[in-house]
């Protein structure tokens, strides 16, 4: 699993497992423009459901301009993962900047109504020398 998810963080007896990977194909960086794709897998390790209410994302490029993300849900959902459980899924991120890296938050609330904040482990974004 690590080699699969090699960004790992643990809150609560939420997993959150984070892998990326560069997008030569949607890059142009011959425009400044990098893109990458990270796929993410929310585990319950707990013993009460949660559900994914928010998610916070800071982004910060090679350059170290920071740029924030807020929103409900992820992937247009707001998931229910029950104990045991995980869900996955993938989304994208573009800089103008070849490297740069993405941590944050997901708000969750168990069934007992209490909310709380789940890690997102920092993962770096870096493209390969030759699409530099």
């Amino acid at each position: 699993m690590k080699a699969l998810f090699p960004h790992v963080a643990t809150t609560r007896g939420v997993t959150v497992r984070v892998s990326v990977s560069f997008l030569p194909e949607q890059s142009e960086p011959a425009k400044g423009r990098w893109f990458w794709a990270y796929h993410v897998r929310i585990e319950n390790e707990g013993k009460q459901a949660v559900q994914l209410l928010t998610r916070h994302w800071l982004i910060v490029d090679g350059r170290g301009g920071k740029h924030e993300v807020q929103g409900e849900g992820v992937v247009g959902e707001q998931p229910v993962v029950e104990p045991g459980g995980s869900f996955d899924y993938v989304s994208g991120c573009p800089l103008h900047t070849p490297t740069g890296a993405m941590e944050g938050s997901y708000r969750m609330v168990g069934e007992d109504g209490t909310s709380f904040d789940v890690a997102i482990p920092r993962f770096p974004l870096i493209a390969p020398a030759v699409a530099q």
